[in-house]
């Protein structure tokens, strides 16, 4: 049997990136690359976004809490890649979850929508933009 390698980014089903959003950015962003020896790099965005990475390699994304999310305790959240976020969010919501964040585009990115399944677990659905 052989074993196939999976692209996160293209992959159905997969998880493909994580992201904290923070109250404090300075101090989240010296914690983990103390503790986890990660590289931090302000990323090219309109928004104060930072890049870890590992070995030059990307694992994560950190901002700012959004002004309509300022009450949200700072937390970690995970990208899962669909193949259409549109139907998936609405697919979820037919499954009993509910939809939290509307599907939108991320310019240069892809489309993301944030949902909850019918036990309130919070999770993130995304399709990249393709590189072709």
């Amino acid at each position: 049997m052989s074993e196939t390698t999976i692209n996160p980014m293209t992959q159905h089903g997969a998880f493909s990136w994580n992201e904290l959003m923070t109250t404090d950015i300075e101090a989240a962003t010296s914690f983990y690359k103390a503790m986890f020896n990660w590289e931090i790099t302000k990323a090219e965005s309109e928004m104060p976004y930072f890049m870890a990475k590992v070995n030059g390699q990307e694992v994560a994304g950190i901002m700012q809490n959004p002004p309509e999310a300022s009450e949200v305790p700072p937390m970690w959240g995970g990208y899962i890649t669909v193949d259409n976020v549109d139907t998936r969010a609405n697919q979820a919501k037919s499954l009993g979850g509910k939809i939290i964040i509307e599907p939108t585009d991320i310019p240069n990115i892809g489309r993301f929508s944030v949902i909850s399944d019918p036990q309130g677990a919070v999770l993130s659905l995304i399709t990249y933009l393709s590189e072709a």
